[in-house]
């Protein structure tokens, strides 16, 4: 019998927003009959038989089951092939084979954000803003981010070929790099101290196999230090297992307690409860008698909303940023005969109050905004433009520069007297050589004051609002 399993999550590589649990054993209750697909057998055979076109019949088979998932106009129901299923499975689990890298695609170029630290990436040498030209023999032009990602898959200690092009020294490099095993920890924690006080921050980038477990050891290391408040950082999580977030809500709860509800098409609901285990005991203690503040923003969907949707119902926490994305529908996955899986929505999830958040999503306590430079990514820019010139290039960096304080009105991507001041500005800002033009080395320098204004924890303004709000709850 095939194993049908479910989900609760927002695919972002797979940018395909989805929700997950896991059910095994169950088939789905749909009718066939032979007739039903005769005129299907007949397009087949009559393409196979007559196109002037050499089509396998593989392929036809892969088109025909996207077509009948995309036929549901359900954007959460989807056909994986077996090499999308195998990929989107390693997003979640706690181990994955690969070589390290965080990936981007802008304007049809794939460009590494950064390599994993201590990963096969960034012991090979990998940096941030190559772009990669080449996987093995495979040039890139025309792929998919999807595409590129499966040509990084392969076998544990095997050598894959890279060529990248590396902006600051205008030249192609050839990288060899091995893969290996890669964790994914997918929650990180520190403590920040504000006046004296520490204070617990959290963040959990996707409810994955083992993320109940790592929950609790980064509990444990800032409950050791001692913290008087918590903030839970959900920000674009884009979801995950069930499972995982019932362990994390159950830290919260001795005894059973609603934390969301299942909805079956034909309105019945299914209560779903945190479970008491001793060892949580500790964290319950702890928990119950310290402020807590969830952050989240619009990326935040599915299994993050289930968690923040339950903490906000219980009145457990404050939610604190803005409404996140609304994703309120459950899919099951069912594996298939060729190893592709189909993902078909068969359910809706409640919050403890039975509130439907779909494409309503999980309004916030206390709404902050965060500061418009976070909402601008990472490019590879390149060439020279002077006065008078007119580029996207120019108009991406009229907006960072603006952002970052510089007296820009025009963001049109005009190259006008009032950019060339600010350019010029900028430049004996970062000790570069006199000038009123923007090139490479100028874009380079863009894109560090970009990367390092993101990465201030003071320009954060909902990690700040964040832990305002705790430490006036101290002080209450």
């Amino acid at each position: 019998m095939r194993r049908s399993r479910i989900f609760l999550l927002l695919g972002v590589v797979i940018l395909i927003p989805t929700i997950l649990f896991f059910l095994l054993d169950q088939e789905p209750n749909a009718k066939t009959q032979d007739t039903d697909f005769a005129v299907v057998n007949e397009l087949h055979d009559l393409i196979a038989k007559e196109s002037v076109y050499d089509v396998t019949s593989e392929k036809l088979v892969e088109g025909a089951l996207r077509g009948m998932a995309k036929a549901i106009d359900d954007p959460y129901s989807t056909y994986y092939s077996q090499q999308e299923a195998a990929l989107h499975k390693q997003t979640l689990a706690s181990e994955r084979i690969g070589i390290g890298i965080e990936l981007s695609e802008s304007e049809g170029k794939f460009i590494v954000i950064s390599p994993v630290k201590t990963s096969p990436a960034d012991k090979a040498g990998i940096r941030p803003l190559d772009e990669i030209i080449q996987i093995n023999d495979t040039r890139l032009e025309g792929k998919t981010l999807s595409d590129v990602m499966q040509l990084m898959q392969g076998k544990e200690g095997e050598v894959v070929e890279l060529v990248v092009f590396r902006p600051n020294l205008e030249r192609h490099v050839k990288i060899s790099v091995k893969r290996a095993k890669l964790k994914n920890n997918t929650v990180q924690s520190e403590v920040i101290k504000v006046e004296d006080t520490a204070i617990g921050y959290l963040t959990v980038t996707l409810f994955g196999e083992e993320t109940g477990a790592e929950w609790q050891r980064e509990l444990n290391k800032v409950f050791e230090q001692d913290v008087k408040a918590l903030i839970i950082d959900v920000r674009d999580n884009p979801g995950g297992y069930l499972h995982s977030v019932a362990q994390m809500i159950s830290t919260f709860e001795r005894q059973e307690k609603i934390f969301a509800y299942m909805q079956k098409s034909d309105g019945k609901t299914e209560p779903l409860k945190t479970k008491y285990v001793e060892e949580f005991s500790p964290y319950i203690e702890k928990l119950k008698n310290i402020p807590v503040a969830v952050i989240q923003n619009e990326g935040s969907a599915s299994a993050s909303e289930v968690f923040a949707g339950a903490l906000q119902d219980w009145q457990r926490a404050t939610i604190i940023g803005v409404t996140s994305f609304g994703k309120g529908t459950v899919q099951q996955n069912w594996e298939l005969k060729n190893g592709g899986e189909l993902k078909l929505s068969t359910n809706k999830w409640l919050t403890p109050t039975q509130r439907w958040i779909h494409h309503v999503g999980i309004e916030p306590d206390i709404e902050v905004k965060q500061h418009p430079l976070y909402g601008i990514g990472t490019k590879l820019l390149k060439g020279r433009f002077e006065t008078g010139d007119f580029s996207e290039e120019i108009a991406y960096t009229q907006n960072v520069l603006a952002e970052l304080g510089y007296a820009i009105v025009r963001k049109d991507g005009f190259f006008d007297m009032e950019t060339a001041q600010a350019v010029s500005n900028f430049r004996k800002r970062v000790d570069l050589q006199d000038g009123r033009h923007m090139d490479e080395q100028f874009f380079a320098k863009v894109t560090e004051q970009l990367q390092a204004y993101k990465a201030s924890q003071i320009n954060d303004t909902q990690l700040q609002m964040a832990l305002s709000f705790v430490m006036h709850q101290l002080q209450m």
